[in-house]
């Protein structure tokens, strides 16, 4: 069987997971890390005992033998870089948001089609077990037509630094760093709808920085469902941890973190289902990471377009997009 080589780009803190779950497949091979910092390169390198460490991305573009990259950049070379990347011959990973904005995911698409390479995004809690036990409830009718959902991505009493609260590199604050979750996360439970309709109220309230810490939006899908989600940095209080949702029926009601069912029984009576699901050890536990990087070397095995990809970028990024202009101009934005 063929070794998958990979490179990582980037070094923060999700880059790890990421070379964690590679790591247990015996047929992947990182081959290079490029950080901006040669220091920082070579000490990722060595931790993971991987042969090249550079500060340049041409040292990747240049190498065709590599077969896929793992972008974890600031979000401001998302897409100059995968774009790059496509172009040289390489299948891409982008970590969430694909862009800084909608034109950014259009032209990473364009670049995709153009050279019949793959773009795989992290939104990684597709890959959940506690995820798709409510998605399967879901398509299994429990739970009835779902009208209605309430989606949280939320620091409680802490918010990063550096990059994520600049608003040249990151692209937006809160929203799109913590909110991004969970709007994806609503969406493949609903089934992958489209949004019609965004309407938001997004602010600043506890730093000295230029962009959002606060945040309500309201998406409106083609399936006739509404979902309320709240995004935030250094909140004193959270509803959920990052990517919580609860999920309304006409049938009953599910929440994901702590996930439960509760299924309506007759007038005034429901049945509380307690899953046993495997116990957590952390919130974002390693296993969903490896299951996306799983996918993402199955799929450029198999030549097979990811999911989460374009489209599911896509659409996020539509929606934070369409969130910050309904923020501005205090009205409601059709997509």
């Amino acid at each position: 069987m063929k070794t998958i080589k990979i490179a990582l780009i980037g070094v923060g803190y999700i880059a790890d997971f990421h070379a964690r779950g590679l790591q247990t497949m015996p047929d992947v091979e990182i081959v290079c890390v490029v950080s901006k910092h040669i220091e920082s390169a070579k000490k990722f390198a060595a931790k993971y005992n991987i042969k090249e460490a550079y500060t340049d991305i041409s040292k990747v573009i240049e190498n065709n033998e590599i077969d896929g990259v793992i972008i974890s950049t600031p979000n401001q070379f998302h897409a100059p870089y995968a774009i790059s990347f496509l172009e040289s011959g390489k299948d891409v990973f982008l970590e969430k948001p694909m862009g800084i904005n909608p034109k950014e995911g259009q032209q990473i698409k364009a670049a995709a089609k153009a050279n019949e390479r793959l773009v795989m995004v992290g939104h990684m809690w597709r890959f959940d077990i506690d995820t798709n036990y409510i998605k399967d409830a879901i398509d299994a009718g429990r739970l009835g037509k779902i009208f209605k959902t309430k989606g949280y991505g939320i620091h409680e009493n802490w918010g990063p630094e550096g990059w994520f609260t600049n608003k040249e590199l990151a692209g937006g604050g809160a929203l799109a760093d913590m909110g991004v979750h969970a709007i994806d996360t609503a969406r493949y439970l609903l089934g992958d709808p489209k949004p019609i309709k965004v309407y938001a109220r997004i602010s600043t309230q506890f730093g000295d920085y230029d962009v959002d810490d606060t945040g309500i939006i309201v998406i409106t899908w083609d399936n006739g469902a509404e979902s309320i989600i709240e995004s935030g940095w250094w909140h004193p209080h959270m509803d959920g941890p990052e990517a919580s949702t609860g999920l309304f029926g006409t049938k009953g009601y599910a929440t994901l973190f702590p996930t439960k069912l509760k299924l309506t029984t007759g007038v005034e009576s429901f049945e509380e289902i307690i899953p046993d699901l495997p116990k957590r050890e952390d919130h974002c536990a390693q296993i969903i990471y490896t299951k996306q990087m799983e996918h993402f070397v199955d799929c450029i095995k198999t030549r097979t377009p990811p999911i989460p990809g374009i489209l599911e970028g896509q659409i996020v990024l539509d929606i934070v997009n369409a969130a910050y202009t309904s923020s501005e101009t205090g009205e409601v934005v059709n997509l």
